[in-house]
């Protein structure tokens, strides 16, 4: 009896034995779970979205003396929907004043601007002459270098401004950073839409003057349906 008690053990020793033997095989054989991180969710580049631009230039007195009034003014142009986007100086004459005003309700930019509120300011600030006011959508946009501080500003009209943009994308910005343009903005007058303003910074003044007088421009903006004389306006971002 004892011989078969002490057989029933070994048998069920050997059992157990065997069967921790198989779970640690099989656990030694199954791969190794290796967890990925994961990835960042990738920032979606915001789309670009016109905006409005109420653009004035005039020549003042004394450029210190009116910038000071012209600061001190602003609440009266935040009042009427108007921030400061840039402010520049001509390059040829310092008193020559380009202000560019992000425009959020254009029928109360229009009105601050005919104000006789603003005539006084001006008059008291020193501006000399009568302003020059541009109603722009600015239809495309791109920053450019800190230090290009350089600007020039093309204002021309055309027959038709889909036919004219295809002739400029397929010119294309490499070949105007060849001739000293860096791309900026693309704007069309809210008057007229067929009226374009053209804005660049300057990377090689001597370069862009000299494009702009070349025939192979010339006939660039022929192709395109441009109907009317250019006008350039060199200034200085302050």
């Amino acid at each position: 009896m004892k011989i078969i008690f002490k057989t029933i053990i070994a048998v069920t020793m050997f059992t157990f034995t065997s069967c921790k033997k198989e779970v640690a095989k099989e656990a030694t054989l199954q791969p190794a779970v290796v967890e990925t991180p994961a990835k960042p969710a990738a920032e979606a580049t915001p789309s670009f979205e016109p905006f409005q631009i109420m653009a004035v230039t005039h020549t003042v007195k004394n450029y210190d003396v009116w910038k000071k009034g012209f600061d001190e003014d602003e609440p009266n142009r935040v009042a009427s929907g108007l921030t400061l986007r840039a402010l520049a100086r001509g390059m040829d004459n310092p008193n020559k004043v380009y202000i560019f005003l992000n425009v959020t309700d254009m029928q109360k930019a229009k009105d601050f601007a005919t104000s006789p509120k603003l005539k006084n300011v001006m008059q008291k600030l020193g501006v000399i002459g009568k302003p020059e006011i541009i109603y722009s959508n600015v239809v495309r946009f791109a920053e450019s270098p800190a230090e290009m501080k350089g600007r020039v500003r093309i204002a021309f009209k055309v027959k038709d401004f889909d036919a004219w943009l295809k002739v400029y994308d397929a010119e294309g910005s490499k070949t105007r950073v060849e001739h000293g343009f860096i791309d900026r903005a693309i704007a069309r007058s809210i008057e007229d839409s067929n009226m374009i303003y053209l804005t660049f910074a300057i990377s090689d003044l001597e370069k862009v003057k000299a494009r702009l007088k070349s025939p192979e421009l010339q006939k660039i903006m022929t192709n395109s349906g441009v109907i009317s004389t250019p006008v350039t306006d060199f200034y200085t971002s302050v």
